[in-house]
């Protein structure tokens, strides 16, 4: 949980502070400098309402647990967490390029109107909508503990660690491809996404939402337990003790949703999904023609043709 905590946190955090420190550079730059502090001011309005977005989404989780639907709304939680993360990596690959324009065009549009309303609402938009991702993420990897993990130290770490980054980057001490950085942290997060939609199948199936043709496709345990209790489970049946240890298991079962015992859906499913990201993020071949292609057809349409 805490390096899920900490890499979905650090991501987030160094997304937020790029975007703010695009904008107060450019508006420096141009010697404006006076709006930086509403670029700010909606900056800390955001986090603050990100963390009411927490409190209120702690209540809700409480609410359901006390009807008894606890389960049904944490798979909603994967659900929705797998939805965003997977929305989020292409989000950030497809505007990564144009993002610094795209801000400063937006910044010169509410200079030159003077709306300073705007400048705040939109510096506030874009760092809430990094806060309700978090609050999310949060939700999906602890099942609906926040505040666990906000108080762990991979969320503060996280958070530390993506300010010194955003800091050096900005003063130009720290020189790095935000291409390349978007790309590897971007494959972690496809592996957590992966992970959390077929543990919210897993779930499923447990508590009979969902049925399986093969509820055990392979087994794994000899290998790598799910769980300590499997480990130990292991060792009394058979008198000899797995090849690793339950520890490692419930890492990457946290990680990125490892099983030792998935049934066929679950496999189908994590396949399916990686298979579903490389279409979508194939380069698109377009068929170019020749000039003697383009010439023929010119020819072909040409009144002597006819």
């Amino acid at each position: 949980m805490e390096l899920q905590a900490l890499l979905i946190t650090f991501r987030e955090v160094l997304e937020a502070l790029l975007i703010i420190g695009i904008i107060t550079t450019y508006l420096k730059k141009t010697n404006h400098g006076k709006f930086t502090k509403f670029v700010w001011l909606g900056a800390g309005l955001a986090v603050i309402a990100s963390v009411g977005v927490a409190m209120l989404f702690q209540v809700v989780f409480t609410g359901f647990a006390a009807m008894g639907s606890e389960m049904y709304l944490k798979i909603g939680i994967m659900l929705v967490s797998s939805v965003l993360l997977t929305q989020m990596v292409f989000w950030m690959a497809k505007h990564s390029r144009d993002l610094k324009g795209n801000m400063e065009g937006k910044m010169k549009h509410f200079i030159s109107t003077g709306n300073i309303v705007g400048m705040v609402i939109h510096s506030f938009l874009v760092v809430l909508r990094e806060g309700v991702e978090t609050v999310f993420f949060f939700a999906a990897i602890t099942g609906g503990d926040i505040g666990a993990a906000m108080q762990g130290w991979g969320a503060i770490t996280g958070v530390v660690i993506g300010c010194v980054v955003a800091y050096f980057f900005f003063k130009g001490t720290m020189r790095i491809s935000l291409k390349s950085f978007f790309k590897v942290t971007g494959a972690f997060i496809i592996l957590i996404s992966a992970g959390l939609l077929v543990q919210a199948i897993s779930m499923m199936q447990d508590i009979g939402l969902i049925g399986s043709v093969i509820p055990h496709l392979y087994d794994l345990t000899w290998i790598l337990p799910e769980h300590p209790i499997d480990y130990a489970h292991f060792l009394r049946d058979t008198g000899t003790a797995p090849l690793l240890s339950g520890d490692v298991g419930i890492f990457l079962k946290a990680l990125f949703g490892y099983s030792s015992m998935p049934s066929i859906e679950e496999v189908i499913s994590y396949i399916g999904y990686f298979v579903a990201i490389y279409f979508l993020t194939a380069p698109k071949r377009e068929s170019v023609k020749t000039k003697e292609e383009v010439k023929g057809g010119v020819k072909d349409l040409s009144p002597q043709a006819k």
